[in-house]
């Protein structure tokens, strides 16, 4: 089952038909994992605000401003819910995604941003991966460095679209 047992192995194990079932998704060479995970990035949270709402008060003031900053970049940003994370798009393409956690607030500005700003990454010491980074809870949001992210990823659509 991949990386999702953590989610799913106490109720799978409880219940003998699911059992069944994983077998037989196996069986057919499907990919269990992704067929879970989409299923569990089912819309969820209408609007930034129910999102932010589902934390604590300290977490949903980082998000609120990292929201705000955002927005001070350029004006005409659409906001919308994607992979029940608050997300932003520019020109209908997706721009920026973000989600809190406890420890961090991950960033998805995709993967070409993030390699081109791995040298960033590694000079503050920040944890990255193929299409995200993740903000320490602890520190201030690296504004500076989110500004020029999203700035790439602006001009990354505005070149794809011509």
């Amino acid at each position: 089952m991949g990386s999702f047992p953590d989610l799913f192995s106490y109720n799978l194990s409880r219940d003998y038909k699911w059992e069944k079932v994983i077998v037989k998704v196996k069986a057919l060479n499907v990919q269990f994992n992704a067929f879970f995970y989409f299923y569990l990035m089912k819309n969820t949270f209408k609007d930034f605000e129910e999102y932010f709402l589902s934390f604590p008060e300290k977490t949903q003031q980082k998000l609120e401003k990292l929201r705000e900053f955002i927005h001070s970049i350029h004006s005409d940003l659409e906001e919308y819910i994607g992979y029940q994370m608050p997300a932003f798009k520019y020109n209908e393409k997706p721009l920026v995604y973000f989600a809190a956690y406890k420890n961090h607030v991950g960033f998805y500005p995709l993967p070409e941003a993030i390699k081109h700003f791995e040298n960033d990454f590694k000079e503050r010491k920040y944890k990255f991966s193929k299409g995200a980074v993740q903000f320490p809870m602890k520190e201030d949001l690296p504004l500076d460095l989110i500004k020029r992210m999203i700035e790439f990823r602006m001009m990354e659509i505005d070149q794809k679209k011509s």
